[in-house]
């Protein structure tokens, strides 16, 4: 069958894509795993706050507010930066960064009640921070495709891409696939898929992201409570259907894999986590982890590649996929569909993949 669009991966960033361009032409998604949203977007932290992130991944996330504030997709969670008393100028300047409220201790002991006062000095807070329903949103997306004529398909890795005129040729699970645009919203994968499609790869690297589940510390109801991290980026905290999810926020280079966590990482975080509160970890519930997959410089890869315009990068999103998917997904939609993107001109530049070139 020939398709305009052909998308690799099924994560959130194809599946939003799949959305934005299945009215605009015949379109398939092929996703390796069984199903849907296997890898990084099923262990997200699944938290929208636009303003964490570098800039490109900021003006992103900034421009998908409309989409969420508009959507039941959010539900209240709030965010807190602490620190310890040693590190006043970086906990400043993260009140800048995130536009974040200083508290007191007492009103963040009031946020956040086992805040341990002897190893914490300074603490922030906004309500500009909200939980992300992700499994609906990634329904609605797949739903949304499939409503203008999408096929997805999983359990479909691509094993063979080959360049034919006017397109390309793709095999997967004993079938094959033609496309006049490929789109290459691989994940981890992404360099991979672009070498075996004769692109060259642009340095992508995979950071695995560890994650324990705890019970609620104290027996206390967390569901209020914001998520909170540390000062240094290396611990943070989140309340999970009446349980914690704390993780050592580790971006430990790896191959592309199926990711579980460190356990060694994942015991020096919680020990972390553990000098920042009053409350023990007595027991893991759980322990998960995923991939973050940057560029060299951080920022996503949006746009065709400069030596083949058959051929669309969709990569490089790192932990900050889901709150950036909205806008990211018009933003395929425009330069495919030859419309006036929304972003300024230094954002699109940031997002090019030329930048590498």
């Amino acid at each position: 069958m020939q398709n305009d669009f052909l998308i690799l991966g099924g994560g959130i960033a194809g599946l939003s894509a799949a959305a934005q361009l299945a009215p605009l032409g015949r379109l398939t998604v092929l996703e390796g795993e069984d199903h849907l949203a296997h890898h990084a977007s099923s262990r997200s932290a699944a938290l929208y706050e636009p303003r964490y992130g570098n800039p490109a991944v900021v003006a992103l996330s900034l421009a998908s507010g409309d989409f969420y504030h508009g959507s039941d997709l959010l539900s209240p969670r709030g965010f807190m930066v602490v620190d310890g008393p040693e590190h006043e100028t970086r906990f400043r300047q993260a009140l800048k960064n995130f536009d974040l409220v200083e508290l007191s201790m007492t009103e963040a002991r009031d946020l956040f009640p086992i805040l341990n006062p002897e190893t914490i000095a300074f603490a922030s807070y906004a309500e500009h921070a909200w939980d992300i329903d992700t499994d609906a949103l990634v329904q609605r997306y797949a739903r949304e495709a499939r409503a203008a004529g999408a096929e997805i398909r999983t359990k479909a890795k691509a094993t063979r891409i080959t360049r034919i005129e006017g397109g390309w040729e793709v095999e997967s699970a004993g079938e094959t696939y033609t496309a006049k645009l490929l789109i290459n919203a691989a994940g981890a994968w992404v360099d991979e898929v672009a070498q075996m499609a004769g692109i060259p790869p642009l340095g992508f690297k995979a950071l695995r992201r560890s994650m324990a589940r705890i019970p609620a510390p104290g027996n206390h109801d967390v569901s209020r409570w914001p998520m909170v991290i540390g000062g240094a980026e290396d611990w943070y905290c989140k309340p999970d259907a009446g349980a914690m999810i704390v993780s050592p926020a580790e971006e430990d280079p790896v191959d592309p894999h199926d990711a579980w966590a460190d356990d060694m990482v994942l015991a020096e975080g919680l020990a972390r986590y553990e000098e920042a509160v009053t409350e023990p970890v007595t027991r893991l519930l759980a322990n998960w982890a995923g991939l973050r997959t940057f560029a060299p410089d951080r920022a996503p890869v949006i746009g065709f590649d400069s030596r083949d315009p058959a051929f669309f990068w969709l990569a490089g999103q790192g932990g900050y996929g889901f709150q950036s998917a909205p806008a990211a997904a018009e933003l395929v939609a425009d330069l495919i569909a030859g419309r006036d993107p929304v972003p300024e001109r230094a954002i699109l530049s940031a997002l090019d993949p030329a930048r590498f070139n």
